[in-house]
This record gives structure tokens, sequence and C-alpha cells, in this order.
């Protein structure tokens, strides 16, 4: 038997023995954190495959303000997740610090006078964008058409769960 062919039976016979279960496959929704929330800076940004602007762009995306949770970093480029999960790489000329949230979920959500509730002052649309002001334990201050108020961080994607902050 030649040296490779050894080498072979060897890790079979020990890839054969090993007992499934003392290596457990985890697939958690995540696995990581975001590195931080970003914005689209125009009304038009470009998702590719990679990052360089050799790679294949992926999706156009056309409205300034477009949250996404940047997840990695190489020299100029951002990868970049969206709400519903695409991802991918985008130039970081494309992208702003402002932070802006998505409405998710179905039917209206509920904008309130203050963080613990209060008088409704306004509705917003599942898919709308607003600008991110504050976020308190489980709510956060949003901003859009005129209209300012709280909302459940159970109804917007673009902010961190455990994150807490005043501007």
């Amino acid at each position: 038997m030649t040296r490779i062919a050894a080498i072979l039976a060897i890790f079979a016979a020990l890839h054969s023995s090993a007992d499934a279960a003392a290596f457990p496959v985890v697939a958690p929704a995540r696995a990581y954190a975001p590195l931080r929330y970003v914005s689209t800076r125009t009304d038009k940004a470009y998702l590719r495959e990679g990052p360089t602007f050799n790679h294949r762009i992926l999706w156009v995306y056309r409205h300034k303000g477009e949250p996404f949770a940047v997840t990695a970093q190489f020299d100029v480029w951002r990868r970049v997740e969206a709400a519903d999960g695409t991802s991918g790489w985008m130039s970081a000329t494309m992208l702003t610090d402002q932070r802006t949230v998505l409405v998710t979920g179905k039917g209206r959500a509920q904008l309130f006078a203050g963080a613990d509730g209060g008088k409704v002052v306004a509705l917003a649309d599942p898919g709308a964008i607003a600008a991110l002001k504050a976020c308190a334990r489980d709510a956060c201050q949003i901003k859009g058409d005129g209209v300012a108020g709280w909302i459940a961080k159970s109804r917007i994607w673009g902010v961190g769960a455990n994150e807490v902050f005043a501007k």
C-alpha cells in the first residue's frame, strides 16, 4: 500500500468511527452580530456579488435611506444585509452612517407620543422608511414625512434588540 493510500485509509477509519453527536451542527438564524447599521446615501445603490466594481450587480436599490446591516468590511467595500436577508457588497461611497429603519409586520404600526405609549400620533405602513432619532428599551423614536413618534422595536428593522441611545 502506498503512503497516500495508507493515510486515506486511516482518515476514512477515523471519520467513520467518529460519533456524529460529538460534532453537532448548529445553524442559528444569524451566526453573527452586525457591525453597525447604515443607509443608502443616494436613490441608486448597487449591491454586488463581491468587493470590486468588476463583480456582478445583484440588485439595484432605488430608495435613498434604505437601511442595511454592515456584516463585514474590506478596503472601501462593505458587506451588507438588507431587511429581507439579501446580502452582498456595496461601495462605502453609496452608504451613510445616518440611521434609518424599515417598518415591518402586518398592518399599520402605531406611533405613540412617548416611549412608554400614550396618545397615538400617527400610523406607519409596512415598508415605510423613517429616520431613527432615539431608542429606549422597547421602542424607538422615528421621524418621517413630517410625523414623529415612538414605535415598538418589534415593528422595525434596522436597530439592535438591546440598542439604547438618545440624540
